[in-house]
């Protein structure tokens, strides 16, 4: 009897020892990133997990800000790389994650409809014209937003009195929002917006407005003069309760491999 009681009790312990290996995630990495990031970060994620077998990585992309108040709730990911500095180093100051590092840098691009009559030159008079959409991403939620917020306040510093209150209050946030729709299947959201009439010009990172033209042929990417243009830092960072690999994970992002792929897609070094 006793041996048998003694055998009942390690079967029961093994099972459940099997049980808690069959439900963990031990060997996944979760990454939330910017939705700007989807691109190059697949791209790294697959290169990573070639280089590290066995190792997979679980992505999630979203407005950076969003992600941000996803992980402060409570919400488990191990690496956070967003499209600016200030959510990374929210979290740091908070007590969730560790100290911010840049790793790339993008810059704001006009997307223009194929009807539209705009140059660099002419951006400015375009946007401020009544009967021109302006389409943005949510500030506050999405970097993309705050940085097109800031790129009014340039406008009106650089001579225009009046701008910022005009261009803040006609912009459409049409992205990046808690309750924004998400793109059409198979199609790039900024394309899909200024080709389908919600935009008639969206300001956004050169890299989503190369990719919806590259979709879209006929829409117009305008660079934004250097004097209103707003430089945007992406920075990323591991979360203190993440897995070791994490930190493998930014090393690789950071390394030559890493950036290469960034540069390929349009980013700029860090």
């Amino acid at each position: 009897m006793k041996r048998d009681r003694i055998f009942l009790l390690l079967s029961e312990l093994v099972a459940v020892v099997s049980l808690g290996a069959a439900g963990s995630t031990a060997g996944e990495l979760a990454v939330f990133a910017a939705g700007s990031l989807r691109g190059p970060l697949t791209e790294i994620a697959q290169a990573f997990e070639a280089a590290h077998a066995g190792q997979r990585v679980a992505l999630t992309f979203g407005a950076s800000g969003l992600l941000k108040d996803r992980i402060a709730g409570g919400e488990h990911a191990d690496v956070f790389a967003s499209a600016n500095m200030e959510h990374p180093r929210a979290l740091a100051t908070a007590g969730k994650a560790a100290p911010a590092t840049r790793f790339a840098r993008n810059a704001l691009c006009a997307l223009a409809a194929p009807g539209i009559a705009v140059t660099s030159d002419t951006l400015v008079e375009r946007m401020l014209d009544p009967g021109v959409k302006v389409g943005t991403s949510t500030p506050k939620a999405d970097p993309s937003g705050d940085y097109a917020w800031m790129m009014f306040e340039r406008i009106e510093e650089a001579g225009r009195p009046g701008a910022f209150k005009t261009l803040s209050e006609k912009a459409r946030q049409l992205t990046g929002g808690p309750n924004s729709p998400p793109a059409p299947t198979g199609r790039n959201l900024y394309g899909a917006l200024v080709s389908g009439g919600q935009a008639d010009i969206f300001i956004t990172y050169c890299t989503n407005a190369k990719v919806a033209a590259a979709e879209v042929p006929t829409l117009q990417v305008v660079a934004v003069p250097a004097r209103i243009n707003v430089s945007a830092d992406y920075g990323v960072t591991r979360t203190l309760d993440a897995v070791p690999r994490a930190a493998d994970f930014i090393d690789f992002l950071l390394g030559r491999e890493g950036q290469s792929i960034l540069a390929r897609h349009g980013f700029s070094p860090a």
